[in-house]
């Protein structure tokens, strides 16, 4: 098919003065899907997770009794399995609900013996930490990272409100490259967006390449030495020698894709409106611009896939710890609320929780992209690893987003409880093909599921 005058590249650029800045997604480009050489539309995945459970009144472990009026502030917007109605804690979805369905039932058996708060830890990898995978192991973010990262500069953005690692039981992080290997999120928003559109802090191209020469040769140094080395050591050692190498290896390839990454121009961003010294104190706009810079990201095919851990569930040292507070008034640590369950205040903190993923999913749905908009290519998941009160490790709250584009079918509360039961890696399963990463196991999933599919 010959290219006509109107059909653009991706890459195409606006040069001048030295100058060259990567052109935004326009409708030209999509008119030219089916041109040799032409890339294909971005397809993208968040996973959000917000801490301490939500408030799940109906019944046992959050399982609605049959026969029972379903409470105005329940988590799950109606009681029966079927195309959704909305009550008061789910309202902000309500604009949303041809992109957006509810998924009841689910949840990850390595979380089991953790404990409710410890098995957020388990939450983006299905893990068995507390069995035979005690170190964790690969998130499905990085799956799709370790497979497709390297069409965009970054091949994943690791964000949480706390930043770092934390520790096993207490993650500050959802994203991990293997056992033992947890991924620190970025949590303020200035270095955030000085990594994403400045990351080169003021120095020249030339400068930035001289650097990543040296790396790259301090780095293939220490990969000559180390296999002398290893052939020295007992069978343990070697074992941990091998866990060091990856790490270097890690590193190689970072300082490699950094490198080709440099020939390329950064995305020009319009900053308008965007807080990066925002409070803390300030839970509306400072998790609003965390959101805002994943949308960033996204919308100028910086990354494709994030993670954004909302508090961790152990935030005593951080002000998270008085979100609630700040947002609602309420006298207590935001944590207090899934142990006490507050009935003038419980709903009220899910509906708060929801209005500012609601606010992230309606910049996705209102930025148009192609034939549709950006939130038909971006499936997004956000939930918890519990409900309120008894921490059950069972049962996740779980509200699925987009990717209408994708093949995804919205519109309905989807339940797995009881025979219907299946693991909640079937969703990672599903989301990965949906991305464009061939999977048919992820954690211990047993297939795909069709169920949120049209």
């Amino acid at each position: 098919m010959k290219q006509k005058s109107w059909h653009l590249n991706r890459r195409e650029l606006l040069k001048g003065g030295g100058i060259a800045l990567a052109l935004p997604f326009l409708n030209g480009m999509s008119r030219a899907m089916g041109v040799t050489g032409a890339v294909t539309m971005p397809k993208r995945m968040l996973i959000s997770y917000f801490a301490y459970g939500a408030y799940m009144p109906d019944g046992p472990n959050g399982i609605p009794e049959p026969g029972k009026p379903h409470h105005d502030w329940s988590w799950w917007p109606c009681a029966d399995a079927g195309p959704l109605t909305f009550n008061k804690s789910s309202s902000p979805f309500e604009s949303l609900k041809d992109s957006v369905s509810y998924l009841r039932g689910l949840d990850h058996a390595g979380g089991y013996a953790l404990g409710g708060h410890s098995s957020g830890d388990v939450f983006a990898t299905g893990a068995d930490l507390a069995g035979f995978e005690k170190t964790n192991n690969i998130s499905v973010d990085q799956v799709a990272a370790n497979a497709l990262g390297h069409q965009t500069r970054f091949a994943s953005l690791v964000l949480g409100t706390e930043g770092g690692t934390g520790s096993y039981g207490s993650c500050k992080t959802l994203s991990h490259r293997g056992p033992g290997r947890p991924i620190p999120s970025m949590h303020k928003p200035q270095e955030i967006f000085s990594r994403l559109f400045d990351p080169y802090a003021g120095k020249s191209v030339e400068q930035v390449r001289a650097g990543l020469k040296r790396e790259a040769s301090i780095l293939d140094l220490m990969m000559d030495q180390s296999k002398s080395l290893k052939n020295r050591l007992g069978t343990e050692d070697q074992g941990k020698m091998e866990e060091y190498l990856d790490s270097v290896r890690s590193l190689e390839q970072r300082v490699e894709r950094t490198s080709e990454w440099t020939h390329k121009p950064i995305a020009n961003v319009d900053t308008k409106g965007l807080n990066l010294e925002v409070s803390y104190k300030d839970p509306v706009e400072y998790i609003r611009c965390m959101y805002d810079l994943i949308y960033l990201a996204f919308q100028t095919d910086s990354t494709r896939f994030a993670t954004l851990m909302l508090e961790s569930e152990q935030s005593q040292s951080s002000e998270m710890w008085n979100y609630a507070t700040y947002a609602l008034g309420y006298k207590g640590a935001t944590h207090d609320i899934a142990h006490k369950r507050p009935d003038d205040f419980s709903g009220k903190w899910d509906q708060w929780r929801a209005e500012q993923h609601a606010y992230f999913l309606k910049r996705l749905r209102d930025s148009k992209e192609g034939d549709g908009s950006m939130l038909d290519r971006t499936v997004v998941l956000w939930g918890s690893a519990h409900p309120h009160a008894s921490h059950s490790t069972k049962n996740y709250p779980l509200h699925l987003a987009g990717g209408n584009k994708l093949g995804f079918k919205h519109g309905n509360l989807h339940d797995f409880s009881g025979a219907k039961k299946v693991p909640m890696a079937n969703l990672y399963t599903s989301m990965l093909n949906a991305v464009g990463v061939p999977s048919t196991k992820f954690a211990d999933s047993t297939g795909d599921m069709t169920e949120v599919f049209g």
